[in-house]
């Protein structure tokens, strides 16, 4: 029997390039403090995380540097389209993301936004180490090889 897919639950935004030049050890899910405006925005799609990062400051977990585009239609109450969100996680998350961040040298990637099940925006979070470049070029052939190895496959059956 098919899953029917839930009408509330949709992807937002993906940063595809964080699994590049990151070395993810570890995904969180936050929730996150948004304007009325921001909801309405981010329904029609006109969000990007590609850039942006998340980072403790003074006992709060803060995405910065995230894309969510005004509505022409919420002219008086709008919103500013890169300002910073609260991110909504538990003290002991929170605490231990401090500790990845300040003591293990980690930094705090945003991978998805979307809204669950409930229709409630929510952010996938990843606790990564930056790659080198060497890194990044082992990545890179192990992808090509999978596709390789994937056609070759496909071709003898």
């Amino acid at each position: 029997m098919a899953k029917h897919s839930d009408p509330n639950s949709k992807l937002i935004a993906e940063n595809r390039q964080a699994r590049y030049h990151y070395a993810v050890q570890d995904t969180l899910e936050a929730g996150i403090v948004l304007q009325g405006s921001e909801v309405k925005s981010m329904r029609v799609g006109q969000t990007n995380i590609a850039e942006s990062y998340a980072s403790v400051e003074d006992g709060e977990l803060w995405l910065i540097n995230s894309y969510i585009a005004s509505l022409n239609q919420a002219s008086h109450f709008g919103h500013e389209e890169r300002r910073k969100r609260k991110l909504l996680v538990s003290k002991r998350e929170l605490s231990r993301l401090w500790n990845a961040t300040q003591r293990e040298g980690m930094t705090i990637v945003p991978l998805k936004m979307y809204f669950n099940e409930k229709g409630i925006a929510k952010i996938l979070i990843g606790i990564a180490k930056g790659k080198k470049q060497a890194d990044k070029r082992e990545t890179e052939a192990k992808r090509d090889w999978n596709r390789q190895k994937q056609r070759l496959l496909k071709q003898n059956y």
